[in-house]
């Protein structure tokens, strides 16, 4: 079984499914490639509904894939997508988005909340350009887009945000580190905790994803020794399949709803029965994998 609509034809996934996300509608930011993909694609297989927002209409000289070539690989794997040309920043955009969902399929199921900037500078050496892109992508992005749905999501009546960002990790080691960065990835656990407590009483799950060791995208290949990095990552497979398993239910005891977590990748696809995690690491020994910052 294939996890995601770009993995390898060998790749054998070790998860496997005990629920589907078939007939539901998932509205993500950002899945034009990488995990974003990897997750959409995974929910096609199952015969999802993907809304994709993503800005690169157009092809991009670094980055292989547009919105639309995305939602082709979706419909390829069996599902049916919308690919949407917009930026999470801009309003009107994100607005615009929410309703061409409900138009198309009646409603929002699923939000995921994946788009994401990154810059690893630390404060003395970071463009203030660079802090406003991953505060209003990372931040505001993640609010907005999980604000607008909510309508949608309570009329759903099992509604789920996922976000993909770290555990808040309060040892001054990660703000040390890089704090512009750690900033915007920690507002976006704060949204997932704030509305875990804010939505109880309307039935929506909120929860964060974080992968336990680095993952090969092209986020991380464009970064300075980003092709010797990629050498000890794991594939974005590893996160597609935790979060099929984490909106499924599938690490969870029957009848139990989770909500207000920071999972890692790891920890759900052990619940889900999940032993040997080596499939996962496209090659590379999984003595000389890269723990995952944060963690």
């Amino acid at each position: 079984m294939t996890s995601s609509a770009d993995a390898s034809p060998a790749f054998a996934s070790p998860y496997q499914a005990t629920g589907s996300l078939r007939g539901r509608t998932i509205l993500i930011s950002g899945g034009s490639r990488g995990i974003g993909l990897a997750i959409a694609g995974r929910a096609a297989a199952d015969g999802a509904n993907i809304v994709l927002l993503a800005k690169t209409g157009e092809p991009h000289p670094k980055l292989a894939g547009t919105v639309f070539t995305a939602a082709q690989q979706l419909a390829d794997a069996g599902g049916q997508a919308l690919p949407l040309v917009g930026d999470v920043r801009q309003d009107q955009d994100v607005a615009r988005a929410v309703a061409a969902a409900e138009e198309r399929f009646g409603g929002i199921d699923i939000v995921i909340n994946n788009a994401s900037a990154i810059d690893l500078s630390r404060t003395d050496a970071v463009d203030m350009k660079k802090y406003d892109l991953m505060q209003d992508i990372n931040v505001r992005g993640t609010f907005l887009l999980s604000k607008l749905a909510l309508p949608a999501l309570r009329r759903s009546g099992a509604g789920q945000i996922l976000t993909l960002s770290p555990p808040l990790n309060l040892d001054p080691h990660w703000a040390g580190r890089h704090l512009a960065y750690t900033m915007a990835k920690y507002g976006m656990s704060l949204t997932t905790l704030g509305l875990a407590e804010e939505l109880k009483a309307d039935g929506i799950s909120v929860n964060s994803l974080w992968p336990c060791t680095l993952i090969d995208t092209a986020a991380i290949r464009n970064m300075p020794h980003g092709e010797a990095m990629v050498r000890s990552a794991r594939g974005p497979q590893i996160m597609a399949d935790a979060a099929h398993a984490l909106l499924t239910g599938a690490h969870l005891q029957a009848g139990v709803v989770s909500s207000g977590n920071f999972h890692t990748d790891e920890e759900i696809l052990a619940a889900a029965g999940v032993t040997d995690f080596r499939p996962y690491s496209m090659g590379a020994d999984e003595h000389s994998l890269v723990p995952d910052i944060f963690l």
